[in-house]
């Protein structure tokens, strides 16, 4: 379609998403239709009065399928009884990043994988940013693609972290430069608990890359190593890797970062140097530094901004220490892999607060980290009896407590100086919180009044 002049846009979903999307049909000259099965706030109603949108609220009705266009939110899934009628009608459905692309002048680097996603897209934009290019940052990473793109120029980047969610409904969207940083299980629920329908949404990132683009893979991993069979043999291939060198691509040797690209090798640094902790982060480092050299920035840019991104919120963040304990907020960490990731990443013992909505996690991976690493564990939220059964075995404390700030408090006295108290629930956080940032900053707040 790649157009939506004079078409009816239905928009199913009225977050920042849903917005955004609306608002560019609109501008776009298209007729925007938003339906919330959920009551809309007044500040959306009032934005999009604003732009001549009509909605309909706290149910879909008849209406929603009158239109030529199906725009689709991450938060709604793809067997929601709309969109299934929708399909059944043949109405074309698409995510918000595939509208966005259509209207997109400048290059996009797209990345996505279970984990690391934003702190590799931050990192990423921050190096290319940093070269003196005009570098936009949005998509699953909290600003909708649709509300900047009209904003873009074609001599600006554009990276976009993106999710299965958003790939299970592009048609054309077709990243200049796609990163696949790792799969693992997570959101099964919304795969038929299939973890293969699972990786077949990721690998979607490749499918419309063609020639003189570039696909970055994490080949330590074993079933992102996968999507090298279905990447097209004219599309560059660039691996990422910590166990072996690499052809083409990032790798580690003696500790030391290489880039090998285009024939030639350079020697970023130490992975001592690099800013942020843990041997995730080497993996991401990786692939951000190999999309900003394809992206064309120079290497002492990419060595400087290596050396001193701090990261983003929510993702090990420091938050401060209290008698000799120090306090980390990993509220981002919504699945058990990227918790796992947390606790590898300190030397030092731990009290781990994990916990919310479950959503089908097998802890078994996390047994032997916390048999060797954790000094207590606190478990909250509705996944808390089954964390305790499965992982309090592991370790020599393991309690319950009804709400954060009683399992803050309940950490403090199980910690001792030199400790970690580290919140990296490996759940979602709708059980009790709005989503994972309201968690970590309540996590936050709780821990600036100890």
């Amino acid at each position: 379609m790649n157009s939506v002049s004079n078409s009816r846009v239905t928009i199913v979903g009225s977050g920042r998403s849903g917005l955004a999307a609306a608002t560019l049909v609109c501008h776009q000259g298209g007729t925007a239709f938003v339906t919330d099965s959920n009551q809309i706030s007044g500040g959306t109603r009032k934005a999009l009065d604003e732009v001549g949108a009509a909605y309909e609220s706290g149910e879909h009705t008849e209406r929603a399928l009158e239109a030529d266009l199906i725009v689709i939110s991450p938060g709604v899934p793809s067997d929601a009884p709309l969109i299934v009628k929708a399909a059944n009608a043949g109405l074309p459905i698409v995510s918000e990043i595939e509208l966005g692309s259509w209207f997109c002048p400048a290059p996009i680097v797209a990345i996505t994988g279970s984990n690391g996603k934003t702190t590799t897209t931050t990192l990423t934009a921050h190096m290319i940013a940093a070269s003196g290019r005009k570098t936009w940052s949005a998509g699953n990473i909290g600003t909708a693609f649709c509300g900047i793109v009209e904003s873009i120029r074609e001599s600006d980047a554009v990276v976009l972290e993106v999710s299965s969610f958003q790939l299970d409904h592009i048609h054309t969207f077709r990243p200049t430069v796609g990163v696949l940083l790792n799969i693992t299980p997570d959101h099964l629920n919304r795969y038929a608990n299939s973890f293969e329908k699972y990786r077949r949404s990721k690998l979607r990132l490749f499918e419309n890359q063609k020639e003189g683009d570039a696909a970055i893979v994490n080949t330590d991993d074993e079933a992102a190593a996968t999507s090298t069979r279905i990447i097209r043999s004219d599309v560059a291939l660039f691996e990422t890797s910590l166990d072996r060198e690499v052809e083409r691509g990032g790798f580690l040797r003696d500790d030391e970062l290489i880039l090998r690209i285009d024939q030639k090798e350079e020697q970023l640094m130490h992975r001592q140097d690099v800013s942020l902790m843990g041997r995730h982060n080497l993996y991401n480092t990786l692939a951000a530094a190999v999309a900003a050299r394809i992206m064309e920035v120079r290497s002492d840019v990419i060595r400087e901004s290596m050396a001193t991104f701090q990261g983003v919120p929510h993702r090990l963040e420091f938050v401060r220490e209290v008698d000799g304990v120090r306090y980390f907020n990993d509220s981002k960490a919504t699945n058990v892999n990227a918790a796992w990731y947390a606790l590898e990443s300190f030397s030092e013992r731990i009290v781990l607060i994990a916990g919310g909505r479950d959503k089908g996690n097998d802890y078994d991976p996390l047994r032997g980290l916390v048999r060797r690493k954790v000094r207590g564990l606190v478990a909250i939220g509705e996944g808390a009896d089954k964390i305790v059964a499965e992982l309090g075995p592991e370790t020599g404390t393991a309690v319950k407590s009804a709400s954060l700030a009683e399992a803050v408090q309940t950490a403090r006295l199980i910690a001792k100086p030199g400790d970690i108290v580290l919140l990296s629930p490996a759940c979602a956080s709708f059980d009790q919180f709005e989503n994972y940032e309201d968690r970590g900053d309540t996590f936050k707040r709780i821990v600036a009044e100890l």
